[in-house]
């Protein structure tokens, strides 16, 4: 199979040498077939324009248009030559089509105005060219004859500015997370250019079509993630000279490979275990993913309950206008969906500011739980009877002694079950925080996937997950239920006398 495989890449290389250029061949279009792409890539863009007879199928990611591909849902892939390598170098069924279909290359993309930070890097830039730094990184991370990656240590500068850079983990060689590090060609050399200008570097992982509103939203300073420079894309941001020449190819699944040997049940799940949680610890991942998640669960429905509680108070007010505000509020954050207002906290409302993104997934979680906490808790005093509220009042309590003598423990009891399921709606909704650049338990598993090109293991462990921690939740709400139940704790106290 070894051998197998670098006959392969070696056939590659030869398809490579010969083919590469810097005029465009003239592919044939593959009219009827199934194509993935990237969404906001260059791929896509040249497969809309050339392949008008096929069905163009967009992905989050390349690695997820690879799986569909393995998985016999696409017929080819449009990807760059570095991807290309990564992508044959863990995968025995796929093969290049012979051809270039457009010659490209990836540059490092600066906001407009950011005119010195441009100028800083492009003379570095120029520098590591001049003196080969720039070759020698090249030639240590794409390696066409598919032989190890060769790592160098990379000086810090650990009290320097930091530099923001937007990647998109999920292209090796370029860019990958290995042992929850992130590491290639692009993260050594922005990591070298920002030594030689005094900075340090910190990332921010998020999905290819969100690089670019990130940068230009001033959350990140610099994209280098194997971008390509187009008329459009420099409309909206700056780029630097390219650095690494890329031209755009079609991947497909070799014919008439034969099937990997069948194992059994407990040969499989052993062999799922071990290259999607043991190998590079990426079991710590998971781990640390889900506790990012139940943090955003927990600070964003604290935050949710309040809210609704203020919520709740202007949707009841005898103020027309402040009634009128609370209607607004409701109507507008129920009807947005949560990706859609996490995404406007993120890169419009909080945009060019030092926010972290869990700070503004919970903020964002928060306002939209309000909504919906705010009308359960008000259906639930709805359902309080005036007359003991009369009651109350005759018998001297004040409108604040009421409420929470007479109607908020009536209220809270009517409100428990629906409270409690509000919580397990929100832990689940956490799942697209990773839209933002936050690694939680979805984006952990997302991670491990475009690393093992498995779709099955990473999906049903990160579901079972999801399902094991909601599935305790409501056993702790129901516990808590229980606890505070005055005619449940008396029952069973009445229960354990007769038992004596």
């Amino acid at each position: 199979m070894q051998k197998l495989k670098l006959l392969t890449i070696f056939i590659f290389i030869l398809f490579i040498a010969g083919c590469r250029s810097d005029t465009d061949i003239d592919y044939p279009p593959v009219e009827a077939a199934r194509i993935g792409v990237m969404t906001g890539s260059t791929g896509e863009m040249y497969a809309n324009a050339n392949y008008t007879g096929a069905n163009i199928y967009s992905y989050d990611t390349i690695p997820d248009a690879v799986i569909a591909l393995q998985a016999g849902r696409n017929d080819f892939v449009i990807t760059d030559f570095s991807n290309a390598l990564g992508f044959i170098r863990h995968n025995d069924d796929l093969e290049v089509v012979p051809g270039i279909l457009k010659s490209g290359g990836a540059a490092i993309a600066i906001a407009k105005e950011n005119i010195e930070i441009l100028e800083n890097i492009s003379k570095v830039l120029a520098q590591f060219t001049e003196d080969c730094t720039l070759a020698d990184i090249k030639s240590r991370w794409i390696k066409e004859d598919g032989s190890e990656y060769e790592r160098r240590d990379i000086p810090v500068n650990p009290d320097g500015e930091i530099l923001m850079v937007g990647v998109s983990a999920n292209r090796e060689p370029m860019c990958f997370v290995e042992g929850r590090k992130i590491i290639g060609l692009d993260p050594e050399l922005i990591e070298r250019i920002a030594f030689e200008l005094g900075k340090r570097v910190e990332y921010m992982d998020m999905n290819f079509s969100a690089l670019i509103p990130a940068l230009s939203s001033g959350r990140v300073d610099v994209i280098i993630s194997n971008i390509t420079p187009t008329d459009e894309r420099r409309q909206v941001v700056n780029f630097t000279e390219i650095y690494f020449d890329n031209p755009m190819i079609l991947l497909k699944r070799k014919e008439g490979v034969p099937s990997a040997e069948t194992l059994s049940f407990i040969e499989g799940l052993k062999v799922s275990i071990e290259r999607n949680l043991l190998t590079e610890g990426r079991w710590k991942m998971i781990l640390e993913g889900l506790g990012v998640s139940l943090i955003v669960t927990f600070f964003s429905f604290i935050l949710a309950t309040i809210a609704g509680f203020l919520v709740c108070g202007l949707r009841m007010s005898k103020n027309k206008i402040l009634s009128a505000i609370g209607s607004i509020y409701i109507t507008v954050l129920r009807g947005t969906p949560i990706i859609v207002l996490l995404m406007i906290t993120f890169y419009i409302i909080f945009a060019g500011t030092n926010v972290s993104s869990i700070t503004v997934a919970i903020i964002a979680f928060g306002a939209n739980g309000a909504a919906f906490i705010g009308e359960i808790i008000r259906s639930a005093i709805s359902t309080v009877d005036k007359g003991q509220i009369e009651a109350a009042r005759s018998m001297g309590f004040g409108k604040v002694g009421t409420f929470f003598t007479i109607i908020l423990p009536q209220a809270v009891r009517v409100a428990f079950p629906v409270y409690k399921s509000e919580f397990v709606s929100l832990f689940k909704m956490t799942s697209v925080v990773g839209y933002i650049a936050i690694v939680d338990l979805t984006k952990a598993g997302d991670i491990i996937r475009s690393r093992t090109y498995d779709a099955f293991f990473p999906l049903i462990m990160v579901a079972l997950i999801y399902l094991v921690v909601a599935s305790l939740i409501i056993l702790l709400f129901d516990y808590i239920n229980c606890m505070t139940d005055k005619r449940y704790r008396l029952a069973k106290r009445i229960k354990g006398r007769e038992a004596v």
